[in-house]
């Protein structure tokens, strides 16, 4: 029996340590309950909501949005971009300079050997141009593949649907997270606001009961 009534004691302390933590007892009527006290609770409350309910839902959303965009990015770079077959000319004198591939092509392409290289554009269109080698040591005569636009102009690898997803999950993610610091941040300066005034009020009644103070009849 002792150990059963201990336990529930550590149960009761152990929820009214949660109970106070959460701020809940603020809503509890008592005589020392302040108005800003309540308005507090109020305050936590609705910042708690946001948190798990908002902020999920604003980066849902954001998510969703740049899924849409992104995807249909994708798709456009697939029906806009070719796998066009190039062949080796030579090794190139010097690093590629004012290519015509764009900075996204530049970006991922490998560092490799600079070469010289000829390709066929989807159009019917020849081409010439410096580019990365596809494999080192590259040899004249050597065939690989590049990413073309329909003129033969060098562009980057499209984007798949899966890396699409990626980074609109990843968007979502900054997004859920941005929207709840907000809130955060939010209810943090409400506090302190709301603790600034009760310093005054605190002031302003022991300045008020100060010239009184410990003398008889004054309610000391």
């Amino acid at each position: 029996m002792r150990e059963a009534w201990t336990a529930g004691r550590r149960r009761q302390r152990g929820c009214r340590t949660v109970w106070t933590a959460t701020g809940v007892w603020r809503w509890r009527r008592n005589p020392l309950r302040r108005p800003t006290d309540l308005f507090e609770a109020w305050v936590a409350f609705a910042a708690l909501v946001c948190v798990l309910l908002v902020a999920p839902a604003v980066g849902t959303v954001a998510g969703l949005e740049v899924d849409g965009t992104l995807q249909r990015a994708a798709r456009e770079q697939r029906q806009e971009r070719y796998l066009v077959p190039a062949v080796v000319v030579r090794p190139a004198a010097d690093p590629p300079a004012g290519t015509e591939a764009d900075p996204s092509a530049q970006r991922q392409a490998p560092q490799r050997t600079p070469i010289v290289a000829s390709w066929t554009a989807p159009d019917g269109s020849s081409h010439q141009g410096t580019v990365p080698a596809a494999e080192e040591p590259p040899q004249a005569g050597d065939r690989f593949r590049i990413w073309t636009d329909t003129r033969g102009r060098l562009v980057g690898r499209p984007l798949d649907a899966s890396s699409a997803s990626a980074h609109a999950a990843l968007v979502g993610l900054a997004a859920a997270l941005g929207a709840a610091a907000l809130v955060e941040t939010v209810r943090r300066l409400v506090v302190r606001r709301l603790m600034h005034r009760r310093y005054i009020r605190l002031d302003r009644a022991w300045a008020a009961a100060g010239p009184d103070w410990g003398r008889a009849g004054a309610g000391s």
